[in-house]
Protein backbone atom coordinates (compact mmCIF):
# COMPACT_ATOMS: atom_id res chain seq x y z
CA UNK A 1 0.00 0.00 0.00
CA UNK A 2 2.58 2.42 0.87
CA UNK A 3 4.21 1.71 -2.56
CA UNK A 4 1.04 2.47 -4.07
CA UNK A 5 0.90 5.90 -2.37
CA UNK A 6 4.17 6.67 -3.30
CA UNK A 7 3.39 5.67 -6.96
CA UNK A 8 0.67 7.97 -7.28
CA UNK A 9 2.30 11.27 -6.85
CA UNK A 10 1.98 14.69 -5.10
CA UNK A 11 -1.74 14.09 -5.77
CA UNK A 12 -1.99 11.40 -3.10
CA UNK A 13 -1.13 13.78 -0.15
CA UNK A 14 -4.68 15.53 -0.89
CA UNK A 15 -6.23 12.17 -1.08
CA UNK A 16 -4.57 11.05 2.17
CA UNK A 17 -6.20 14.34 3.56
CA UNK A 18 -9.78 13.82 2.30
CA UNK A 19 -9.68 9.60 3.71
CA UNK A 20 -8.78 10.71 7.00
CA UNK A 21 -11.05 13.79 6.85
CA UNK A 22 -14.09 11.27 5.56
CA UNK A 23 -13.61 8.77 8.41
CA UNK A 24 -13.18 11.45 11.41
CA UNK A 25 -16.53 12.32 10.19
CA UNK A 26 -17.76 8.60 9.46
CA UNK A 27 -16.77 8.16 13.09
CA UNK A 28 -17.57 10.98 14.87
CA UNK A 29 -21.51 11.09 13.32
CA UNK A 30 -21.64 7.12 14.11
CA UNK A 31 -20.80 8.16 18.14
CA UNK A 32 -23.36 10.81 17.86
CA UNK A 33 -26.23 8.11 16.78
CA UNK A 34 -25.20 5.63 18.75
CA UNK A 35 -25.38 8.10 21.92
CA UNK A 36 -28.48 9.35 20.40
CA UNK A 37 -30.42 5.88 20.21
CA UNK A 38 -29.33 5.61 24.09
CA UNK A 39 -30.86 8.71 25.21
CA UNK A 40 -34.11 7.68 23.11
CA UNK A 41 -36.89 7.67 26.18
CA UNK A 42 -40.34 6.25 24.26
CA UNK A 43 -42.22 5.96 27.25
CA UNK A 44 -40.99 9.44 28.57
CA UNK A 45 -42.19 10.97 25.88
CA UNK A 46 -45.70 8.56 26.01
CA UNK A 47 -46.09 9.60 29.52
CA UNK A 48 -44.98 13.58 28.84
CA UNK A 49 -47.42 13.79 25.82
CA UNK A 50 -50.56 12.19 28.68
CA UNK A 51 -49.40 14.31 31.73
CA UNK A 52 -49.88 17.40 28.93
CA UNK A 53 -53.37 15.84 27.42
CA UNK A 54 -54.43 16.15 31.38
CA UNK A 55 -53.25 19.25 31.20
CA UNK A 56 -51.07 18.73 34.12
CA UNK A 57 -48.37 21.12 33.41
CA UNK A 58 -46.34 20.19 36.60
CA UNK A 59 -46.55 16.57 35.83
CA UNK A 60 -45.02 16.79 32.65
CA UNK A 61 -42.61 18.98 33.79
CA UNK A 62 -41.41 16.18 36.37
CA UNK A 63 -41.00 13.67 33.29
CA UNK A 64 -38.69 15.71 31.53
CA UNK A 65 -36.46 16.63 34.30
CA UNK A 66 -33.42 14.91 33.51
CA UNK A 67 -34.55 13.41 30.49
CA UNK A 68 -31.51 13.59 27.34
CA UNK A 69 -33.58 12.75 24.18
CA UNK A 70 -33.30 15.36 21.95
CA UNK A 71 -37.47 15.30 20.75
CA UNK A 72 -38.08 15.77 24.64
CA UNK A 73 -36.03 19.06 24.70
CA UNK A 74 -37.91 20.54 21.72
CA UNK A 75 -41.50 19.67 23.62
CA UNK A 76 -40.37 21.38 26.94
CA UNK A 77 -38.98 24.38 25.07
CA UNK A 78 -42.51 24.33 23.82
CA UNK A 79 -44.21 24.15 26.85
CA UNK A 80 -41.91 26.78 28.42
CA UNK A 81 -42.95 29.55 25.86
CA UNK A 82 -46.48 28.00 24.90
CA UNK A 83 -47.76 31.53 26.41
CA UNK A 84 -45.75 33.59 24.14
CA UNK A 85 -45.33 31.35 20.70
CA UNK A 86 -45.59 27.06 21.27
CA UNK A 87 -45.45 27.20 17.39
CA UNK A 88 -41.99 29.35 17.16
CA UNK A 89 -40.22 28.19 19.95
CA UNK A 90 -40.78 24.87 18.70
CA UNK A 91 -39.39 25.61 15.26
CA UNK A 92 -36.71 27.49 17.14
CA UNK A 93 -35.64 24.13 19.13
CA UNK A 94 -36.20 21.91 16.73
CA UNK A 95 -33.80 23.70 14.49
CA UNK A 96 -31.09 23.38 16.84
CA UNK A 97 -31.39 19.88 17.34
CA UNK A 98 -31.32 19.19 13.30
CA UNK A 99 -28.45 21.27 13.09
CA UNK A 100 -26.62 18.83 15.25
CA UNK A 101 -27.62 15.95 13.78
CA UNK A 102 -26.64 17.47 10.13
CA UNK A 103 -23.05 18.39 11.96
CA UNK A 104 -20.01 17.60 9.25
CA UNK A 105 -22.14 16.03 6.67
CA UNK A 106 -21.48 19.25 4.22
CA UNK A 107 -17.61 17.97 5.12
CA UNK A 108 -18.37 14.52 3.93
CA UNK A 109 -20.68 15.24 1.18
CA UNK A 110 -17.44 17.57 0.18
CA UNK A 111 -15.02 14.77 0.32
CA UNK A 112 -17.19 12.49 -1.55
CA UNK A 113 -17.33 14.80 -4.90
CA UNK A 114 -13.94 16.05 -4.30
CA UNK A 115 -11.95 13.08 -3.69
CA UNK A 116 -13.14 11.62 -7.60
CA UNK A 117 -12.37 14.82 -8.85
CA UNK A 118 -7.96 14.63 -7.40
CA UNK A 119 -7.95 11.20 -8.63
CA UNK A 120 -8.73 12.87 -11.92
CA UNK A 121 -6.46 15.23 -11.58
CA UNK A 122 -3.95 12.74 -10.89
CA UNK A 123 -4.95 10.85 -14.10
CA UNK A 124 -4.28 14.23 -16.05
CA UNK A 125 -0.79 14.71 -14.26
CA UNK A 126 0.20 11.31 -14.96
CA UNK A 127 -1.13 10.79 -18.35
CA UNK A 128 1.12 14.26 -19.32
CA UNK A 129 4.24 12.93 -17.67
CA UNK A 130 3.43 10.56 -19.84
CA UNK A 131 3.31 12.31 -23.01
CA UNK A 132 6.37 14.29 -22.06
CA UNK A 133 8.61 10.57 -21.52
CA UNK A 134 7.82 9.58 -24.47
CA UNK A 135 8.55 12.90 -26.45
CA UNK A 136 11.91 12.88 -24.65
CA UNK A 137 12.94 9.02 -24.36
CA UNK A 138 10.37 7.73 -27.47
CA UNK A 139 9.36 3.94 -27.05
CA UNK A 140 12.85 2.84 -26.66
CA UNK A 141 12.04 3.63 -22.72
CA UNK A 142 8.74 2.32 -22.12
CA UNK A 143 9.54 2.43 -18.35
CA UNK A 144 9.49 6.04 -18.43
CA UNK A 145 5.82 6.14 -20.06
CA UNK A 146 4.42 3.41 -18.18
CA UNK A 147 5.09 5.21 -14.95
CA UNK A 148 3.08 7.95 -15.64
CA UNK A 149 0.40 6.13 -16.84
CA UNK A 150 0.55 3.70 -13.87
CA UNK A 151 0.88 6.92 -11.63
CA UNK A 152 -2.44 8.37 -13.44
CA UNK A 153 -4.47 4.79 -12.57
CA UNK A 154 -3.56 4.57 -8.55
CA UNK A 155 -4.77 8.47 -8.35
CA UNK A 156 -7.89 7.76 -9.84
CA UNK A 157 -8.79 4.39 -7.76
CA UNK A 158 -7.89 5.70 -4.65
CA UNK A 159 -10.28 8.50 -5.54
CA UNK A 160 -13.14 6.54 -6.11
CA UNK A 161 -12.22 4.33 -3.55
CA UNK A 162 -12.62 7.32 -0.40
CA UNK A 163 -16.04 8.76 -2.50
CA UNK A 164 -17.58 5.01 -2.67
CA UNK A 165 -16.44 4.43 1.20
CA UNK A 166 -17.81 7.78 2.16
CA UNK A 167 -21.16 7.97 0.22
CA UNK A 168 -22.43 4.69 2.06
CA UNK A 169 -22.23 6.29 5.57
CA UNK A 170 -23.31 9.89 4.08
CA UNK A 171 -26.93 8.42 2.61
CA UNK A 172 -27.24 6.74 6.04
CA UNK A 173 -26.70 9.36 8.22
CA UNK A 174 -28.95 11.53 5.96
CA UNK A 175 -31.33 9.17 6.12
CA UNK A 176 -31.28 9.19 10.18
CA UNK A 177 -31.25 12.66 10.06
CA UNK A 178 -34.83 12.80 8.08
CA UNK A 179 -36.33 9.93 10.38
CA UNK A 180 -35.38 12.02 13.25
CA UNK A 181 -36.73 14.90 11.79
CA UNK A 182 -40.13 13.23 10.74
CA UNK A 183 -40.93 12.49 14.85
CA UNK A 184 -39.78 15.73 15.65
CA UNK A 185 -42.13 17.32 14.19
CA UNK A 186 -45.03 14.61 14.48
CA UNK A 187 -44.38 15.43 18.03
CA UNK A 188 -44.28 19.10 17.64
CA UNK A 189 -47.88 18.61 15.85
CA UNK A 190 -49.12 16.57 18.76
CA UNK A 191 -48.15 18.70 21.32
CA UNK A 192 -49.63 22.05 19.74
CA UNK A 193 -52.77 19.83 18.85
CA UNK A 194 -52.71 19.31 22.73
CA UNK A 195 -52.22 22.33 24.09
CA UNK A 196 -55.03 24.37 21.63
CA UNK A 197 -57.85 21.61 22.95
CA UNK A 198 -56.69 22.50 26.18
CA UNK A 199 -57.11 26.09 26.09
CA UNK A 200 -60.24 26.13 24.89
CA UNK A 201 -61.62 23.98 27.23
CA UNK A 202 -61.86 20.34 25.54
CA UNK A 203 -61.30 18.98 29.04
CA UNK A 204 -63.22 21.39 31.32
CA UNK A 205 -60.33 23.88 31.69
CA UNK A 206 -61.53 27.58 30.55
Amino acid sequence: MIEYFYQGGPVMYPLLFCSVLALTVILERAMFWIRFGKRSDREGLAAFMERVEKNDIEGARKIAEGSRDARMRVLVCGMLHREFSLRDALQMSAGEEIAHMRRYLPVLDTMITLAPLLGILGTVTGIIYSFTMLGQAGIENPALVTAGIGQALITTAFGLAIAILSLIPYNYYVDRVEKATDEIERYATILEMLVEKNRFGGNGVQ
